[in-house]
């Protein structure tokens, strides 16, 4: 067993890389690094608002730390991105238990001896891996509700993720109720375990990583003043009339020249639930 955990800890460390090499997303941030750099360094950039005078600001290593924690605790610890709290829940849920399950099982693997609490501690992430993954499932699947995709439908590259994390707890929970051993049920664990950690490059799984990094740097360059050379206020007014006015004549098209500074919540308005 400890060879297989090797084996599926080098698949995540390669695949990973191969998916960030495949999709460019290093090279997208060091070159949004490098130009917000420069931006920095030039001391000046245009201003897509007006009327903001020393936009940019240099971060201390201090700023940098206090934004590094923020990002921990917000966007990774307690999943801040997610607005609606039961989708937030579901993501808790899995996260964790994904953590708690693999933790546990690493522990049990390669300690000396296994304990009940580490065997409470693995059955209790695999319960909260199953509740959050069908969660998931049956109530956000994909854009079930904004598309009115049925939870049926299932397209396996987009799917993999979430129907190899259900696959895990699924058969985990039903190898430790069956009392372990390597019977049917550890065959299904093993093949389970091997389609998640073995097609990180076709599913999500390394949106864990590369999630984080995303966080931290959209704080830090909203902090520094250079944003990607986005707009930094948006038509819901300025701090004065000359604000407003600004805002209103950048635009090309006549229609948002006239409109409200505040066009309310457009979209938004209710939630989706015509299906």
């Amino acid at each position: 067993m400890q060879s297989y955990v090797t084996i599926m800890i080098a698949l995540v460390v390669i695949m990973t890389i191969a998916d960030l090499i495949h999709k460019g997303s290093k090279t997208y941030f060091d070159n949004a690094g490098a130009k917000a750099e420069a931006q920095l360094a030039a001391g000046t950039a245009d201003c897509s608002v007006g009327k903001e005078d020393t936009r940019l600001t240099q971060l201390s290593a201090g700023d940098k730390a206090g934004i590094l924690v923020s990002t921990l605790v917000t966007d990774v610890a307690t999943a801040g991105e997610f607005h609606n709290p039961v989708r937030r829940l579901v993501h808790i849920l899995t996260m964790y238990g994904f953590i708690l399950f693999n933790a546990a099982t690493a522990m049990i693997i390669f300690g000396e001896e296994s304990t009940a609490t580490l065997a409470q501690v693995w059955n209790t992430g695999a319960v909260m891996l199953f509740i959050g993954t069908f969660w998931f499932w049956f109530s956000f699947k994909v854009d079930g509700q904004a598309e009115g995709v049925s939870w049926t439908s299932v397209t396996l590259r987009k799917d993999m993720f979430s129907l190899a994390l259900m696959a895990t707890s699924v058969t985990a929970i039903g190898w430790s109720y069956t009392g372990g051993g390597t019977g049917v049920w550890f065959a299904l664990v093993i093949l389970s375990t091997a389609s998640l950690f073995g097609g990180v490059y076709w599913s999500k799984f390394s949106h864990m990583f590369f999630k984080p990094a995303a966080a931290f740097n959209k704080r830090v360059i909203k902090a520094n003043g250079t944003n990607e050379n986005l707009p930094h206020e948006t038509r819901f007014g300025g701090k004065t009339a000359a604000d407003d006015e600004f805002q209103q004549n950048r635009h090309s098209m006549e229609l948002l020249k006239d409109a409200p500074m505040d066009m309310g919540l457009g979209i938004k308005r209710e939630a989706p639930k015509h299906y």
